[in-house]
């Protein structure tokens, strides 16, 4: 037999049993759906280095994720090495950089070893929810997931003790199949608790909210990415499953309104809050965007005054992520995360009444740094969208709308989905969601604290211009408190929590307390 063909031959079993190899692997997606082709993406990786140091973008160039957030994500699922060598490649000088103020008494690791006590939603419903994790899963539908990431997802939730937000596309056994707490989230469309004309199902949302894993009900007034416009699943990807869930025809497009029917102001807005709270065990939150001020204004003039309003505010910044959003509100719709919470938290301090609310922030949160960032601005919990999709094994593809996401991720196509092995995955969810915790605590040891809930403004830098940085609370100041004829009622929580903050040696301007 001729040298050449031996060698052909070698070669070709020995690329056959590559292939096999990674056909049965289950640790990596794009090899297990990719075999052969998908080990290139690797060989690029190992000598990507080089090549972008001559002739490519660098590692912090690329959007909306840069090369080095999305290895710091897989890093971490993975429990691999995340420490960077040689200095930092950011510009500490750039506009609209953050910088905290560590303290030369960093708060040693035994005094703090976690994130202390939980955060408790909803302290006066039947059934209030104690987070127990600053970090959870934001609202991502199952449609616009494929099943096998909602299932990693869920399931790596339960692990990390954190909880996942359904999205609007309705509760699916997916989701309940982890074991996790969940928030159950309903848009405009009221997937899985409409009637057959698209009108509210009060009965089918009272037995969901009676359900042991469904801690609260979230009202979608808007979302970061694609404000004033409803939820858009392509035709593709509603299948018979997703349409039996949604309560829709499958095969034709999912298109959400673009607001809910049953209010048209705050007035009505808290009418619709509540009559949800008089059916459900559970907390009852508002997602929203925020653009004009006097929304989050009006829900804490509602609350000071009347006691009644969302139990939670979940505020999403514009650079928020989605399937499939026009790029004109993409781009130009919304105040971004930081804006946006503090607002959020101003309005509630204003009146009184910060302690009565629970706010939660979301936006391009990736690590420990942004979410001690939201947290210090404000916020009291988290939630992240896209980094728990890279710690899944996304590689930002940019194809959620189109159902053919390589990953298995954002695609019903169950050939892709096989590259998302529910063992190994909800593992790095839950990886990616402990060393994010892990990172904030780090950041609050470093400034001298002992909980993220001690986190505030004054405890970060802005860098405002070049050779010019300001404080976060002189950037944002804290506001001061309206009086009793401004808008405060009398029903003594003014007065109760300028008692509070007597206690506590703090000024009313500096800090009021918070509900956790």
């Amino acid at each position: 037999m001729p040298t050449w063909l031996i060698v052909s031959l070698a070669v070709v079993v020995v690329l056959g049993l590559l292939a096999l190899q990674d056909v049965l692997q289950t640790g990596h997606a794009i090899r297990r759906v990719y075999p052969l082709l998908g080990r290139m993406r690797y060989l690029v990786e190992m000598i990507g280095p080089e090549l972008r140091q001559y002739i490519v973008t660098s590692d912090l160039d690329e959007r909306p994720f840069s090369r080095s957030q999305r290895a710091w994500v897989y890093q971490a699922a993975k429990q691999v090495d995340s420490s960077i060598g040689f200095g930092t490649q950011v510009d500490t000088w750039k506009p609209g950089s953050f910088h905290f103020l560590p303290s030369p008494f960093a708060t040693l690791h035994e005094e703090a070893p976690d994130a202390g006590d939980p955060v408790l939603i909803g302290a006066h419903r039947p059934r209030p929810f104690p987070v127990r994790s600053r970090i959870n899963i934001a609202p991502m539908s199952f449609g616009a997931l494929s099943a096998a990431a909602v299932k990693a997802l869920s399931s790596g939730a339960a692990l990390a003790h954190c909880y996942i937000n359904t999205g609007e596309g309705g509760l699916s056994p997916h989701h309940l199949e982890g074991g996790s707490d969940i928030v159950f989230q309903i848009g405009p469309a009221k997937y899985g608790v409409r009637t057959s004309d698209g009108a509210m199902d009060w009965d089918a949302l009272a037995r969901i909210g009676l359900m042991d894993q469904v801690r609260a009900i979230e009202v979608k007034a808007g979302q970061g990415a694609k404000p004033g416009k409803g939820g858009i699943l392509p035709a593709a990807k509603v299948t018979d499953e997703i349409a039996a869930i949604r309560g829709i025809p499958a095969g034709k497009p999912s298109l959400q309104p673009n607001r809910f029917a049953e209010y048209h102001d705050v007035p009505s807005l808290v009418d619709f809050v509540e009559r949800i709270k008089s059916v459900v065990p559970v907390p009852a939150g508002l997602k929203i965007v925020v653009g004009d001020e006097s929304l989050v204004d009006a829900l804490a003039r509602e609350r000071a005054e009347t006691g009644r309003g969302p139990d939670y505010l979940s505020v999403d910044g514009s650079e928020g992520g989605t399937g499939a959003a026009p790029p004109s509100l993409t781009d130009h719709m919304g105040l971004p995360m930081r804006d946006a919470i503090v607002a959020a938290d101003n309005a509630y301090r204003r009146h009184g009444v910060r302690n009565q609310i629970t706010l939660i922030a979301a936006g391009r949160v990736t690590n420990g740094a942004d979410a001690a960032l939201a947290i210090a601005l404000g916020a009291d919990l988290v939630n992240i969208a896209r980094g728990f999709l890279l710690s899944l094994g996304c590689i930002q593809a940019l194809k959620c709308h189109t159902n053919e996401c390589p990953t298995g991720v954002a695609t019903q196509s169950q050939w892709r989905q096989r590259g998302l092995v529910l063992t190994e995955k909800r593992e790095r969810v839950a990886n990616y969601a402990q060393a994010v915790q892990d990172d904030l605590m780090t950041m609050v040891r470093s400034v001298g604290l002992r909980s993220p809930s001690e986190l505030r403004r004054t405890h970060l830098e802005i860098i405002v211009e070049v050779g010019r940085r300001i404080s976060a609370a002189h950037l944002y100041p804290y506001p001061e408190r309206l009086t009793e004829s401004e808008g405060l009622s009398s029903t003594g929580a003014g007065e109760a929590i300028i008692e509070t903050l007597t206690i506590a040696g703090e000024t009313p301007n500096e800090q009021l307390p918070i509900a956790s």
